[in-house]
């Protein structure tokens, strides 16, 4: 979906000359907290660094806050965060408005800029809110992004409130930059564009309403209700519950009523619908609920908990001591906070990203794209590109949990398609019990007969100069790796990421048997996107080859480049030794200086330079020294070490020592995409590493 919402022509024309950004709102429950962490994403990108302020708060433990806080570009205290507590702006604003002053000075003199947001106008104080934001946002001369709810209002209307509360703080000769009216009903969001278009502001945009964003957690409905936990999986309290669905009926009328993720309010004296509620959860024809209340205080007959014991009850099941028409009321009633949960703030930026132009966003801020490549940034821009033209990936080992959470994650970005290697009910049941939500994935058993006898008779084809028998080809192709390759050899997949369960070995034998090397490409690589505080390097070989000779040397070299360029990385070659030009001498040092001629003599369309000393090669006044006039040294954008453990240690020395973050092993060379990972990978690993092999099948590296 392209974005298009920006009610003006923009382009990065300054540098920030505001040191800050004003998220508030002219009313309450608009969702500004969540805008405000989409901001914060999105100025992380492109700022050193990014603060947080909070001028007035209810109490001493703010959830926007901390969730704000929680954001891996945010390096900072919650008590930092905060100016003053509601009450004490209350009694007197003056004093209150001083010491936000003063504690927003000591942020802004440490951040690039803060993102201020305003109060939440819950309770009595709410009408005089929006005249102190107003007030504050003046002091601390903050350009102001007003956000406003859409819900149950028309087009006209959300106009209408942007007016006036846009008058309110140009009245005190703030700078309104713009508009975001969230929650609306996708119906009329059109509509609401187009009447914020009118308002002459630098900046509007529009978000849909969505369910998720506002839904309470079970354990926040359990607690609302006073409810006592029975039984099932106390984790699954944590998951949002999207619905309330009372049974007074039977059974069959109740199952025709379930909807997603659903809480069931039932008499506690009808525990006769419990096994079909139960068996309907576990159904693959009806969908998940999120918990069961019985109401009434009635407790379970001995013969219901013995026979739900011998189910592993995984839906939480709660005894609330009050009737159904209360009980139903104070669900619907209940609003989850946007900030409360992962898999909310994930479904919030997909929103942002769908719908608001960032680059319109940040011109209206004075904000210009920052010459320096921070990881944040480097991370955004690979998720970007993978997504911009998606890949088909295919995970082999749907067995472990990281790579069941990291499918869900790909999933919620949009970055790839992606197939599960196992069995569709197992794997499905595995994820829905782990709270991961893979429906996007496609799930394919290594079982299916049609796929085993094709994939072992091409095995059997392209193996028989080895002697390799149909038989034989059988029993490989139940290995997991094999299966998944052979899906990449056939077209089935665009790329194949595995090694989280098994060994570097599992993971690249198969592509060296039957995928094999790119044409005039003698040698398979391995190498790592280093992610430093201000730019992204790339290191190779660090994980496949031992003691590459000269031309294999080379070969690293030109795959490593193509590497850089596919990641818009200016490949500056350095090849590295412990010599730089013709200070040293040693078999050593001819070996890379012979590989650097031949890197020359068949690519001249980059720059490389060696033998060169890894300072010569990163320090510009050390390579000016050492190598004057040289296009690599001091600048190289691309390391080539000249052997395995050379390469390997010292990624691992600037991974450690630096806090550079180390993306890989790319593996290089290959026909088709096939990436291995660490059996001890994060689940952040995992992501990047397949936005990494999707974008290696867009680019054919």
């Amino acid at each position: 979906m392209q974005p298009r919402d920006n009610c003006a022509e923009s382009s990065y024309v300054h540098y920030v000359t505001n040191k800050s950004v004003y998220v508030t709102s002219p009313d309450g429950l608009g969702g500004k907290s969540a805008i405000a962490l989409c901001l914060i994403e999105a100025l992380s990108r492109q700022m050193d660094s990014v603060g947080v302020f909070r001028p007035m708060v209810r109490d001493d433990n703010d959830e926007v806050a901390k969730a704000l806080l929680a954001h891996s570009g945010i390096d900072q205290t919650y008590e930092e965060t905060i100016g003053v507590l509601t009450d004490a702006a209350l009694d007197d604003p003056e004093a209150a408005l001083s010491e936000i002053i003063s504690k927003y000075g000591a942020l802004q003199d440490r951040f690039d800029t803060v993102v201020v947001v305003g109060s939440d106008y819950i309770g009595a104080a709410s009408p005089t809110e929006l005249a102190f934001n107003a007030r504050v946002a003046a002091n601390l001369n903050s350009p102001v992004l007003l956000v406003v709810s859409g819900r149950d209002r028309t087009p006209e209307e959300v106009a209408a409130s942007v007016e006036h509360a846009t008058k309110q703080f140009e009245d005190l000769h703030n700078h309104v930059i713009g508009v975001i009216a969230n929650r609306v009903d996708p119906v009329s969001i059109d509509q609401v564009r187009a009447e914020l278009g009118t308002l002459g502001l630098s900046f509007c945009a529009a978000l849909p309403e969505n369910e998720l964003l506002r839904a309470p957690s079970v354990r926040a409905q359990f607690r609302a209700l006073g409810a006592k936990f029975l039984m099932g999986d106390e984790s699954a309290l944590d998951r949002e519950s999207l619905g309330t669905v009372v049974a007074g009926m039977t059974l069959p009328n109740v199952l025709t009523r379930l909807e997603p993720e659903c809480s069931i309010v039932t008499a506690s004296d009808r525990t006769d619908l419990l096994p079909g509620l139960l068996a309907a959860h576990s159904s693959d024809s009806f969908p998940n609920l999120a918990a069961i209340f019985l109401t009434g205080g009635y407790p379970l007959p001995d013969s219901i908990r013995k026979l739900l014991d011998g189910l592993k009850v995984q839906v939480p099941i709660g005894l609330v001591q009050r009737g159904t028409f209360w009980t139903a009321s104070k669900l619907h009633d209940l609003k989850g906070s946007v900030m409360s949960s992962p898999r909310k703030h994930a479904e919030a930026l997909r929103l942002f990203h769908e719908n608001v132009d960032e680059a319109a966003l940040l011109s209206a801020l004075d904000v210009k794209t920052a010459a320096l490549r921070t990881p944040r940034m480097f991370e955004y821009q690979i998720m970007q590109k993978a997504r911009s033209d998606k890949k088909t990936i295919v995970l082999p080992e749907a067995e472990d949990p990281r790579i069941l959470e990291a499918t869900s994650i790909l999933l919620r970005r949009g970055v790839a398609n992606l197939v599960l290697l196992g069995e569709e009910d197992k794997v499905r049941a595995d994820a829905a019990a782990l709270g991961f939500d893979i429906t996007g994935a496609r799930v394919q058993s290594m079982h299916d007969p049609q796929l085993a006898d094709q994939f072992a008779a091409k095995y059997a084809e392209l193996r028989a100069k080895k002697g390799v028998t149909i038989e034989q080809a059988r029993e490989k192709m139940t290995d997991p790796s094999y299966f998944g390759t052979m899906m990449v050899y056939l077209g089935m997949a665009d790329g194949m990421v595995s090694g989280a369960t098994h060994t570097t070995a599992n993971t690249i034998r198969p592509a060296l048997e039957f995928i094999k090397t790119k044409p005039g490409v003698k040698v398979v690589s391995g190498s790592f996107l280093m992610c430093m505080p201000e730019q992204v390097l790339v290191f190779a070989d660090c994980a496949v080859n031992p003691n590459p000779n000269p031309e294999q040397l080379a070969t690293i070299a030109i795959s490593t480049a193509a590497t850089a360029k596919a990641f818009d990385i200016e490949p500056r070659v350095a090849m590295l030794s412990y010599s730089t030009g013709t200070s040293g001498s040693g078999e050593d040092v001819d070996a890379v200086a012979a590989a650097t001629e031949l890197v020359k003599q068949t690519n001249p369309d980059f720059a490389v330079d060696g033998p060169i000393q890894f300072d010569a090669a990163m320090d510009p006044a050390v390579g000016k020294s050492k190598m004057p006039g040289s296009q690599v040294a001091g600048q190289a954008t691309v390391f080539i070490f000249p052997d395995l453990n050379t390469g390997n240690n010292t990624y691992k020395a600037v991974q450690r020592t630096s806090g550079a973050i180390a993306i890989g092993p790319v593996l290089q060379g290959l026909n088709k995409p096939v990436n291995d990972l660490s059996r001890g990978a994060l689940v952040a690993d995992i992501v990047n590493t397949v936005a990494i092999t999707a974008i290696q099948a867009q680019t054919g590296i």
